[in-house]
């Protein structure tokens, strides 16, 4: 488990740092990541079911922005784990894209990816 967390801390490390990636997108990550694993909610998890909401919605986005927003050949230039958890990951990810308004997501990412 050590190990996972150590190649997900590289993994955000290295597309913090990626040129191709805008900041405003690398900022919302970080600001989500940080608002997943901080004990603050915007809805508190004490209140049941609709507590756990805010966190899935950034759970969502994050790992759509990855797996949806991104070309696939910038997540997988830092994408530290195999192929096979990558297909595995994004099959996920489409089961998560239901959660996310369409709207928020053009609101929110300015990444152009290749028209190729």
């Amino acid at each position: 488990m050590l190990k996972f967390f150590q190649d997900f801390k590289q993994f955000v490390q290295d597309v913090s740092t990626d040129p191709r990636i805008p900041q405003k997108d690398k900022a919302i990550i970080v600001a989500l990541l940080a608002l997943i694993i901080s004990p603050i909610d915007f809805i508190p998890d004490w209140i049941p079911v609709i507590g756990q909401l805010d966190d899935l919605l950034m759970i969502a986005l994050v790992i759509d922005y990855f797996f949806f927003v991104l070309d696939h050949e910038v997540l997988l230039s830092h994408y530290p784990w195999s192929m096979k958890s990558f297909t595995r990951m994004r099959l996920f990810a489409k089961l998560l894209r239901f959660v996310i308004p369409k709207h928020l997501k053009k609101r929110l990412w300015s990444y152009v990816g290749s028209p190729y």
